[in-house]
C-alpha cells in the first residue's frame, strides 16, 4: 500500500478533500465526482457539512481508475469491469495491480510535500550573512 498505517500517522491525513485528491491525481474535482457515478465501489464518505473526504483505500482507487482510462486507454465500461474483476479474484494479479497503483500514490505525495517545500523556501526571506 502507499499509503501505510505508518504513513497515516506520520502525515495525520486519514482522510483527504476532493480538491486535495484532485490536485494529486492532475484532474479537475468534477471528474471525480463524475467517476462517483460510474464506480459503484467508489463512495467517499461525507462530513458534516457535506464535503467529500476520501479515504486512503479510495484514492488508491482513484489512482488506478486515472491509470485505466488516462494510461491504457480504457473505457469507463471496460475499466469497470477490470476493477470488478480484480475485486472477485484472489488471485496475486489483483495485489501486483495495486502494487503498482501504490508505487504511483507515493511518487504523487512525495511530489505534492516538495511542492509545499519549494513554495514555503519562496516565501522566506534569505538570511542575511555576517562577515
Amino acid at each position: 500500500m502507499a499509503i501505510r498505517r505508518s504513513e497515516e500517522a506520520e502525515t495525520g491525513k486519514l482522510y483527504r478533500s476532493i480538491s486535495e485528491v484532485s490536485e494529486m491525481l492532475d484532474v479537475k474535482p468534477h471528474v471525480l465526482r463524475y467517476w462517483e457515478t460510474q464506480f459503484s465501489m467508489l463512495r467517499p464518505r461525507k462530513n458534516r457539512a457535506g464535503n467529500r473526504m476520501y479515504r486512503p483505500d479510495e484514492v488508491r482507487m482513484l489512482v488506478r481508475i486515472k491509470e485505466l482510462l488516462y494510461d491504457k486507454g480504457f473505457t469507463i465500461a471496460g475499466a469497470r469491469r477490470t476493477l470488478l474483476d480484480e475485486r472477485r479474484e484472489d488471485a496475486p494479479k489483483v495485489e501486483l495491480a495495486f502494487a503498482e497503483t501504490d508505487r504511483r500514490l507515493a511518487v504523487i505525495e512525495v511530489k505534492e510535500e516538495l511542492r509545499r517545500i519549494v513554495s514555503r523556501l519562496r516565501r522566506e526571506p534569505e538570511p542575511t550573512s555576517v562577515s
